[in-house]
């Protein structure tokens, strides 16, 4: 991972089963949340796994892929070392579903009201909160003291920006100006634009390092994919799993190749469709 930290913890609730045998990695710990008690409640239940190696603690949801980890190192960057929590913030043109910043006069961060708690001007707030968080050492004594006296009965970790001014320490927040990196899928329509901006950056990275592709938009190629230079890509082509193109090759329109490897200079035929092949 890019930012190397200590120990990554997945917490895991309705649906457990299915997020553990997507994700099965020796470098991720699981937890089980049994009661959905909400996003503090889910930050309690890492308590025994996480303190023995609490350092800065990053925290996020697990329904946000647009996020980049420049603005991860961003955030973490400023609380490393230091008292205080800090969170993301991001001005969107849509608020609804969201959390609200609420600023004091001064500027400064003074609490994050969730929507359904928050008041008809409150709600015309465009500063959210998509969730992500840093925090300090102090970070667990704080969980214990939330409650769950608001209109959804749960335990909101929105409410530790409280915690951590009555506490004296400070709240800072770091604005992302990508509405796109913030973006949460909650339902096909939001996973189906989460896929299409993956796909852009990846088609855009490919195009900047000199690869033709003739129709970008009918273009579809996994991250995982490995491209040479001077490549022709035609149009409705897919590249999928470990695929391999070499340095000079054009791959003919709709082919779909899937882990396979394509020797420099072949021309692949259109309509093509190979999986685990080797094409010279």
């Amino acid at each position: 991972m890019p930012l190397e930290p200590d120990l990554t913890v997945v917490v895991v609730g309705f649906g457990a089963e299915q997020v553990r045998s997507e994700f099965q990695a020796d470098d991720l710990t699981f937890v089980q949340q049994a009661e959905q008690l909400g996003t503090g409640h889910a930050l309690r239940m890492t308590e025994e796994v996480v303190t023995p190696t609490l350092g800065t603690l990053l925290v996020l949801n697990g329904d946000g892929p647009l996020l980049s980890s420049v603005t991860l190192e961003r955030l973490v960057e400023s609380q490393r070392g230091r008292d205080g929590m800090t969170l993301l913030t991001c001005e969107v043109k849509e608020p609804k579903g969201y959390g609200r910043v609420v600023r004091s006069r001064s500027g400064a961060v003074a609490r994050i009201v969730e929507e359904k708690d928050a008041t008809e001007k409150e709600r015309g707030i465009r500063e959210i909160n998509p969730g992500i968080y840093a925090f300090d050492q102090t970070v667990f004594s704080k969980v214990h003291r939330l409650t769950n006296a608001n209109a959804a009965g749960e335990y909101y970790i929105t409410d530790l920006v409280d915690c951590y001014l009555r506490s004296g320490s400070e709240v800072r927040a770091i604005s992302v100006a990508d509405e796109q990196q913030v973006l949460g899928v909650n339902d096909r329509k939001h996973l189906a634009l989460a896929e299409r901006i993956l796909g852009d950056r990846v088609r855009d990275r490919w195009l900047s390092e000199g690869v033709t592709m003739v129709s970008p938009e009918q273009t579809f190629i996994d991250e995982t994919v490995q491209l040479d230079y001077d490549i022709v890509l035609e149009p409705g082509v897919v590249l999928k799993g470990e695929t391999r193109i070499g340095a000079g090759a054009c791959v003919g329109a709709y082919c779909h190749l899937t882990d396979c490897v394509v020797d420099p200079g072949v021309v692949v035929p259109p309509h093509t469709v190979k999986e685990s092949a080797v094409l010279s």
